[in-house]
C-alpha cells in the first residue's frame, strides 16, 4: 500500500503550510473549517480518511467527499488539460502518479489539496507555474491569483464533480461557485477612487449597507496609485535632490560633498507611501463594514450591478441605489502612441528606470508641470511644448502664470507655447523626433529626445458601464449629465468625480461623494464649485480659489487687488525661499473675497483659508483683522487682505 500524505495550500490572499495527513492538527484546520466539522475532520484523520472539501462560503454546507485510499482504490484523475499539476511520485518506484487536486473553496479564499508521495511537487509544479514554487514562496500574489484563476475555471465548468467519480462511498453532489448568490446592498458604489471610497464609507457611517466595485487589484484609484499621491512623493523627494545638488545647501552652511541619485530607493519610497495609503482604504473598508468587491462593474438593470472578476467569473449585487465614481483616464493624443517605455503619459512619467537626457512634455498644464518639474530636478533637459500662451492651465490668473512661468525657466524648465505638436516619430536609435509648428500655423520643427511624456488632459471613463442600455446618454464631453442632487435621468442611478461636470480634482470628486450620499439619506445638497481650490505641487507651489482677474473682468464684476509678495514676509527670508506673492481679489463696493492666488512656498495650505472665507462670505476686512501667527508665511496672505480691505499693508 503506498503512502500518500496531502498538502494543502491557500490560494489568493495567502498560503497554509504544507501539512501531512497524520501530522496535521486540530487547531491547523481553525482557520478554515466550520466548528461543526472539526470533531469529523479529525476522526477522518486519525482513519487516514482522504477528502474532497467544496464550498462557496462559511454560510452553505460544505459538501464533503471521502475516500480510504488502498491498493484497490483507483487514483482520481482530472482531464488533461488540468495534467500539468495533477502529478505526485510513488515512494517505492519513483514513479510520477497521477492525482486529481482536491478543494476547499471559502468565500474568496481556495484551499487545494494535493496528494504526494515522498517526494514534493517542483516538478509538477514548476511545470505549471514557471519555476515558482507557491507553497514555499507564500507571498507571490501574481502565483496565487494563477492557481486561484485555475481553481475558479475548474469549479465552474464542474470539474470537481468528475473527481469524484471511481472513488470509494462517494457520491456526485453539484458544486455552485462562490458568485452564484447575488449580494444584496442599500448603495452599490462602482469605483474607488477619492470620490467613491469616501462616498462608500460615508454611505455604510449613515447606515446603508454599502458595496464598493472596483476593477484594479488595490483601492484608491488613479489618484492614490498612479496620480496625486505617487507624483506628490517623487516632487518632495526630487526638491530635496535638487537643494542638495545645488548650490542652494551649500549656502546654508551645508556642504555634502557629493550626492548621488539613487532612483531606484527614490521610486521604492513613492511605492511605499502609495502602499501604505491603498492599504488604509482597505482597513477603512473593513472598519466601516463596506463590502469591497474586486471586478469590473457595469450596471445590468436599475437595481442591479454585475461584477466581472478577473477569471471571468461574476457577482452580482442586487441594489436600491447606484454610484458611479469611476474617474477618468489619459486623453489620448491622435497619431501618437504610448508605450509607457518612451512615449509616456502621467502613468509611466511616474516610474521611469531612469532620468532621460531630453524630455519632451506635450501641454504645460498642471501635470504637465509637475511632472516636468519631477526630472528636469533630477537631471532632465526638460521642454514643454504648449498651444495655449500661457502655463499652469485652465483657472489661472494671468499675472500669477507669468510670474510662475519665470520661476520655472529661471529653475532650468524650458516652454514652447502657442505652439501645437503636430506628430512623433521613433527612430532607429531609439530616439523620438517630435514636431511642431506655431499653434496658427507656420515653420515646422523638429525637437528630439528621450522620452516623450504626453499630458494633455483627461476624459471621463464611462465605457462599458451599461449606461447606454438604460437610455443614459452622455454629454458632448463624454460626461454623465446629473442634477443638482448627482441623480441621472434614473433617479436610483447617481454620478460624482471626473464622470460629471466641474474641475477634475480629487477633493471635489470626495465632497461630492460625501453630499450625493448625505442626499440619499435624505440630507441637504450643496456643492458651490467656485469654493474648489486647485494647486500645483511644484517648488514653488501654486493654488487659487475663486475668480480669477481675467474673469471678473469678463463677468463686468467691480473688483480691487491686494498683493503682498514673499520677499517682504519674515518666515520667507528665514527660509530663504522668497519667490511668489499673494494676490487678493474682493468686490469693490461689498468687500466681500471673490477670489485669491497664491504663488510662493506653503501656498497648497494656506489657499484653504481662502476657500473657507469664500464658504462662508467673509471680507477682506474679516481676514485682515483675524491674528495670525509670527512668523509663518500665512501672515503673506493676511497683509494681500490688508492692502485689498485698506488700500496698503504694513510690512510692504
Amino acid at each position: 500500500m503506498q503512502t500518500v500524505h496531502t498538502v494543502f495550500v491557500k490560494l489568493d490572499k495567502a498560503y497554509c503550510p504544507r501539512m501531512s495527513s497524520t501530522t496535521m492538527s486540530l487547531s491547523s484546520c481553525q482557520t478554515f473549517l466550520p466548528f461543526l466539522f472539526k470533531l469529523y475532520f479529525l476522526w477522518a484523520l486519525l482513519k487516514k480518511q482522504h477528502f474532497y472539501l467544496a464550498s462557496s462560503s462559511f454560510k452553505d454546507n460544505l459538501q464533503l467527499y471521502s475516500s480510504h485510499l488502498s491498493n484497490s482504490s483507483p487514483i482520481p484523475q482530472l482531464p488533461q488539460s488540468a495534467a500539468p499539476f495533477t502529478t505526485a511520485h510513488d515512494e517505492a518506484t519513483g514513479k510520477p502518479l497521477p492525482l486529481g487536486p482536491i478543494a476547499l473553496l471559502l468565500g474568496d479564499d481556495i484551499y487545494v489539496a494535493q496528494a504526494q508521495g515522498g517526494e514534493t511537487l517542483d516538478k509538477s509544479y514548476q511545470a505549471f507555474s514557471g519555476g515558482e514554487k507557491p507553497w514555499l514562496e507564500g507571498r507571490d500574489r501574481g502565483t496565487m491569483q494563477s492557481w486561484s484563476r485555475v481553481y475558479r475555471s475548474l469549479a465552474k465548468k464542474g470539474h470537481f464533480n468528475r473527481i469524484s467519480h471511481g472513488l470509494q462511498g462517494v457520491s456526485s453532489v453539484p458544486l455552485r461557485t462562490y458568485a452564484d448568490q447575488p449580494i444584496e446592498a442599500d448603495v452599490t458604489v462602482i469605483g474607488s477612487g477619492p470620490g467613491g471610497y469616501v462616498a462608500a464609507i460615508k454611505s455604510a457611517q449613515l447606515g446603508f449597507k454599502t458595496v464598493c466595485i472596483e476593477k484594479n487589484e488595490t483601492l484608491g484609484g488613479t489618484c492614490l496609485n498612479v496620480g496625486c499621491i505617487p507624483s506628490k512623493a517623487l516632487l518632495n523627494n526630487s526638491h530635496y535632490y535638487h537643494m542638495a545638488h545645488g548650490k542652494d545647501f551649500a549656502s546654508r552652511g551645508i556642504e555634502i560633498p557629493e550626492v548621488r541619485l539613487n532612483l531606484e530607493k527614490m521610486m521604492e519610497q513613492k511605492h511605499s507611501a502609495v502602499k501604505a495609503l491603498t492599504g488604509g482604504i482597505a482597513h477603512l473598508f473593513k472598519q466601516n463594514k463596506v463590502v469591497h468587491v474586486n471586478g469590473f462593474g457595469k450596471i445590468t438593470g436599475k437595481n442591479q450591478v454585475t461584477a466581472t472578476k478577473a477569471d471571468g467569473s461574476t457577482q452580482v449585487i442586487d441594489t436600491k441605489n447606484i454610484l458611479v465614481a469611476t474617474g477618468s483616464e489619459v486623453t489620448p493624443f491622435p497619431g501618437i502612441t504610448i508605450d509607457e517605455d518612451t512615449i509616456v503619459s502621467s502613468t509611466g512619467a511616474l516610474s521611469l528606470k531612469k532620468v532621460p537626457e531630453k524630455l519632451v512634455v506635450i501641454g504645460a498644464g498642471v501635470i504637465g508641470v509637475e511632472l516636468g518639474s519631477v526630472w528636469q530636478r533630477l537631471g532632465a533637459d526638460v521642454t514643454a511644448v504648449e498651444f495655449l500662451g500661457h502655463v499652469g492651465g485652465i483657472g489661472i490668473d494671468m499675472e500669477i502664470s507669468k510670474n510662475f512661468q519665470r520661476i520655472l525657466q529661471r529653475q532650468g524648465f524650458k516652454f514652447k507655447l502657442n505652439t501645437k505638436v503636430t506628430g512623433a516619430t521613433k527612430k532607429s536609435d531609439g530616439k523620438i523626433d517630435v514636431s511642431v509648428e506655431a499653434a496658427s500655423g507656420g515653420k515646422a520643427e523638429v525637437i528630439t529626445c528621450d522620452v516623450l511624456l504626453v499630458c494633455i488632459g483627461r476624459r471621463p471613463f464611462t465605457q462599458n458601464l451599461g449606461l447606454e442600455e438604460l437610455g443614459i446618454e452622455l454629454d458632448p464631453k463624454g460626461r454623465i449629465p446629473v442634477n443638482n442632487r448627482f441623480q441621472t435621468k434614473i433617479p436610483n442611478i447617481y454620478a460624482i468625480g471626473d464622470v460629471v461636470a466641474g474641475p477634475m480634482l480629487a477633493h471635489k470628486a470626495e465632497d461630492e461623494g460625501i453630499i450625493c450620499v448625505e442626499g440619499m439619506a435624505g440630507g441637504a445638497v450643496h456643492i458651490d464649485y467656485n469654493c474648489v481650490p486647485s494647486v500645483i505641487y511644484t517648488h514653488p507651489e501654486v493654488a487659487w480659489v475663486g475668480k480669477s482677474e481675467e474673469q471678473l473682468k469678463e463677468e463686468g464684476i467691480e473688483f480691487k487687488i491686494g498683493k503682498f509678495p514673499f520677499a517682504a514676509n519674515s518666515r520667507a527670508k528665514t527660509n530663504a525661499d522668497t519667490d511668489g506673492m499673494v494676490k487678493i481679489l474682493g468686490h469693490k463696493s461689498t468687500d466681500r473675497v471673490l477670489g485669491a492666488h497664491i504663488l510662493g512656498p506653503g501656498a497648497g495650505e494656506m489657499v484653504n483659508e481662502a476657500a473657507l472665507a469664500l464658504e462662508y462670505g467673509a471680507s477682506c476686512e474679516d481676514i485682515a483683522r483675524v491674528c495670525h501667527a509670527h512668523p509663518t508665511l500665512s501672515e503673506a496672505f493676511r497683509e494681500a487682505n490688508l492692502a485689498a480691505a485698506f488700500g496698503k499693508p504694513i510690512n510692504f
